[in-house]
């Protein structure tokens, strides 16, 4: 998603390249090494944001130049790395081997946040693989990095609302659930349980209101639950807990409508232990 309350995450969420970078086309011994280098403006906003959201404070302003510039190196990244391979290498080349109660949370910006806003909830094996603005095409193509090679026990798979918002163009829900029927197919190929989680509601989304999303939402959901029962999955109904009543999210659970606040966590917590433990218990 491309909220700009999110902005901090996404620049977190590259590693810097080399003064000197490697030829950014064709085979290269490491491709992240190639990626385009955070921008110095980018770079200053990030370190007044976080310092901003830690002290309890509204984010910095942002210039018309300085979100362009931003804009430009998201969208090199994106040629650079579509998948998004680079976000989590380094992390997993250093993870200790995986335990038996491993889980891997695979999703967009709503699973990436869930670490900065509930820490203890990533406790034990618990690992985030989230990336802000991912659609199911790029968790797809970085599910064996991201879910398959690290061994798990069970993956938590939460996605569709970027595919819905086009952040990489037209779509259908026929893709987006074949998509998702896919990284269910490739998990249960390799004994690790699933646990879907529904799309959240929302009436809008601010980076791109043009899309009417409650409806396409509504359809995705009831596919969702849908695979869950005809492959013995466990559904996670985060929309229903959340629904404010209007098919959206009441403030105190997002500001912005989409990204969950700490309370929208907090909501969404007990409903995500009990479907891990659920899926947990199934035979591998």
């Amino acid at each position: 998603m491309k909220s700009l309350i999110l902005l901090p995450l996404a620049f977190a969420a590259q590693p810097l390249a080399a003064a000197e970078p490697a030829p950014r086309v064709g085979v290269v011994a490491d491709p992240c090494a190639a990626l385009p280098p955070m921008p110095a403006v980018v770079a200053d906003y990030m370190v007044r944001a976080k310092a901003a959201l830690a002290a309890g404070n509204p984010l910095p302003p942002r210039s018309a130049d300085g979100m362009a510039i931003y804009t430009r190196w998201q969208q090199d990244l994106l040629l650079a790395d579509f998948a998004g391979f680079c976000r989590y290498a380094a992390a997993n080349r250093s993870l200790s081997p995986a335990t038996p109660d491993r889980i891997v949370f695979i999703g967009d910006s709503i699973t990436e946040a869930w670490l900065t806003r509930q820490p203890d909830f990533f406790t034990g094996d618990r690992i985030d693989r989230g990336i802000g603005g991912q659609t199911t095409t790029q968790m797809l193509a970085r599910f064996r990095a991201d879910v398959i090679d690290l061994k798990p026990r069970v993956v938590h798979i939460m996605a569709g609302t970027n595919d819905i918002a086009g952040n990489i163009g037209a779509t259908s829900l026929d893709r987006i659930e074949a998509n998702i029927r896919t990284m269910v197919d490739l998990a249960g190929a390799h004994g690790i349980a699933v646990v879907i989680g529904s799309v959240l509601p929302a009436r809008q989304f601010n980076w791109r209101p043009e899309i009417a999303p409650i409806e396409p939402i509504a359809a995705l959901n009831a596919r969702l639950r849908a695979l869950a029962t005809e492959r013995n999955l466990i559904f996670a109904d985060y929309y229903s807990a959340l629904d404010d009543g209007a098919q959206g999210l009441a403030k105190v659970h997002a500001e912005d409508g989409v990204h969950p606040t700490a309370a929208g966590y907090a909501v969404m917590r007990p409903i995500a232990e009990r479907a891990l433990a659920s899926a947990a218990r199934k035979p591998s």
